[in-house]
């Protein structure tokens, strides 16, 4: 059995990979100062780079776990990850309202997929 664990530190691994199957930690915004559109572009596209580090893409997504901060911000995600996600490529996706680790953050997400 082979893990391979990337960008790891005392408390996690951005990034797991076991039999061709990629796991990323959650995912939250480059900047918590930002409305709930900015939030997820810049949540997705860390997303968009952590997958290309592990040899993989948003084409190879099995499934997205969603967090939202309030629920209320469910249609304004949405748009964005509309936009984002390939035609043809749609994870199987879970959206939940929850407490995030910090108040400001108002989106996280959690990735599988697959190596490309």
């Amino acid at each position: 059995m082979s893990i391979t664990r990337i960008d790891t530190t005392p408390r996690m691994s951005r990034i797991v990979e076991h039999n061709g199957t990629i796991y990323l930690c959650g995912q939250t915004a480059k900047d918590a100062t930002k409305n709930i559109k900015e939030q997820t572009i810049t949540t997705l596209e860390k997303v968009e780079d952590l997958l290309k580090k592990a040899g993989s893409d948003k084409k190879n997504i099995l499934s997205v776990t969603i967090y939202l901060r309030d629920i209320k911000d469910f249609s304004a995600m949405n748009k964005v990850w509309d936009e984002w996600v390939e035609k043809g490529h749609q994870p199987a996706r879970a959206c939940v309202e929850a407490r995030i680790a910090r108040p400001e953050l108002l989106v996280e997400m959690s990735v599988i997929a697959v190596r490309k």
